[in-house]
């Protein structure tokens, strides 16, 4: 008789080999790598201390490990990017604690990819019965409000909304390849006028005196890693008032350690580099992640983020580019508007109820927001 699936939490990934738990992921989606989550827990970013206790849960048969779930106890909901801000003020009115919370989550990474990661062989239904029975347990056991599936593809959110777990509908701008050979056969499907912003865009970078080039993996030597975390510093201070969620250890030692799937952009001036962009890459999708900057240079930001990854894209035969959360200004430059999911476990029955009835009344906004946006393309035939 096979053993039982049993389900176990992983306070760090020091607990378990690299090698067993890149087995489970595949290791193409660059963020749910080994490399990638312990080397945010071992640089400082997510601890207890940051409010991002590592609590991954881990499936097993016997002593072999079979399944696996990225997870943290969290006390905010900083760096999430799904807002429920009014949910946390919603349960403080009731004289309720909403804070420590489960997440399921990439920390700081808004980008839509696998969760629940399983090896051959293995059911995900079961799977997923003997996850949800966990951390269901640890919450009632601990006092923990709920859970949060951030991110996840789309069929997943449904299969748990299947099982009465509630989940919120959000808008990305995402850029997808229609096997373009060049970025001018890119701009060919704009409309004239917009065709015309665009490269005017791409020129202004051109008057400035600004040259940009791409280096990856072991191309991006130490000297840049050290330069694009002061960029990252700078541009953080400016914007919110403090140095980022990322220590200076993540750039410097954690995400060299990721090799190919690593790419960064540098803008140079007068001699002297000015500006960076930071992609991460699997074998069909860039990653737009961290961009850092000295001094403002009009439209180096678009160039370095967004018209580079693109060209970079089509270079490579990649089919997909998700430059990040937010911006609408993204979608006159060809990013298309594209659903992301949440789902989410609430231990109070009461509030079970108040936070689906949310996500109902939110969803035809959401659904029309898209709409809405896709109206917006620069295309010659939306």
């Amino acid at each position: 008789m096979a053993d039982a699936l049993r389900a176990r939490f992983l306070r760090s990934l020091a607990e378990i080999p690299a090698a067993d738990w890149d087995a489970i992921t595949g290791g193409d989606y660059p963020f749910l790598r080994h490399a990638f989550l312990y080397g945010l827990e071992r640089s400082g970013c997510t601890t207890a201390e940051s409010g991002w206790q590592p609590l991954h849960l881990l499936l097993t048969r016997g002593e072999r490990a079979v399944g696996l779930l990225p997870l943290y106890l969290k006390c905010h909901s900083w760096g999430e990017y799904v807002f429920d801000w009014s949910w946390a003020d919603a349960w403080q009115r009731l004289g309720l604690a909403y804070y420590p919370k489960l997440v399921s989550a990439i920390p700081f990474t808004p980008a839509t990819g696998p969760r629940l990661c399983l090896a051959p062989g293995e059911a995900e239904a079961a799977a997923w019965d003997t996850a949800l029975t966990a951390i269901q347990g640890f919450a009632q056991d601990r006092g923990v409000s709920s859970w949060h599936l951030l991110f996840p593809e789309a069929a997943v959110s449904e299969a748990l909304l299947a099982r009465g777990l509630p989940r919120r509908r959000a808008t990305q701008f995402h850029w997808f390849n229609r096997g373009y050979a060049t970025f001018d056969d890119f701009l060919q499907t704009f409309t004239s006028r917009k065709r015309k912003s665009l490269r005017r865009e791409r020129q202004r970078v051109a008057e400035q005196n600004l040259a940009l080039r791409t280096l990856r993996g072991a191309q991006i030597q130490p000297a840049h890693w050290a330069r694009f975390h002061h960029f990252y510093q700078m541009t953080y201070a400016k914007r919110s008032g403090h140095g980022g969620y990322l220590t200076r250890e993540f750039f410097t030692e954690v995400a060299p350690s990721l090799g190919e799937q690593v790419v960064m952009v540098i803008a140079e001036h007068a001699g002297e580099d000015v500006a960076a962009a930071l992609y991460f890459r699997s074998s069909d999708t860039l990653y737009g992640r961290y961009w850092g900057c000295l001094e403002e240079f009009d439209c180096l930001h678009f160039e370095a983020c967004y018209y580079q990854g693109i060209e970079y894209c089509i270079a490579e035969g990649l089919q997909r580019f998700d430059p990040g959360a937010q911006g609408e200004h993204k979608i006159q430059r060809g990013f298309e508007p594209v659903a992301t999911w949440s789902s989410h476990w609430i231990a109070d029955p009461r509030l079970a109820e108040a936070v689906a009835d949310f996500t109902r009344r939110e969803l035809p906004h959401s659904e029309a927001y898209q709409r809405e946006a896709a109206t917006l393309l620069p295309f010659k035939h939306t």
